[in-house]
């Protein structure tokens, strides 16, 4: 039960994601457009996840992803659905502010 809360949540080992955006992993902030303009990381993009089914064709399938938002729920959601559609190597990066502390 702990593992599948987990997996939903994105918690797992520590991963590297300055290395994955160093590797060109691509930054998804999936908080709305006015969340966005308030502040984001630099090279983000941000697709909202009301509309990230709309914008499938912006992400490459073999290209690593990390999700972000404002706490880690709506990129846990993020995550969960691009998994479902065909992407791989995705992973839940939690609240955009505490992961761009990690990519510095």
């Amino acid at each position: 039960m702990i593992d599948t809360i987990k997996n939903i949540l994105g918690i797992g080992p520590a991963i590297d994601y300055a290395g994955l955006v160093k590797n060109g992993a691509v930054i998804v902030d999936v908080r709305t457009k006015a969340e966005y303009q308030q502040g984001h990381i630099h090279g983000s993009v941000n697709i909202p996840l009301n509309n990230l089914s709309n914008h499938y064709s912006k992400l490459k399938k073999d290209k690593v992803i990390i999700t972000c938002c404002a706490s880690g729920m709506r990129s846990a959601q993020a995550k969960n659905i691009l998994k479902s559609n065909g992407y791989e190597q995705v992973y839940n990066g939690g609240g955009w502010q505490s992961l761009k502390n990690k990519l510095n």
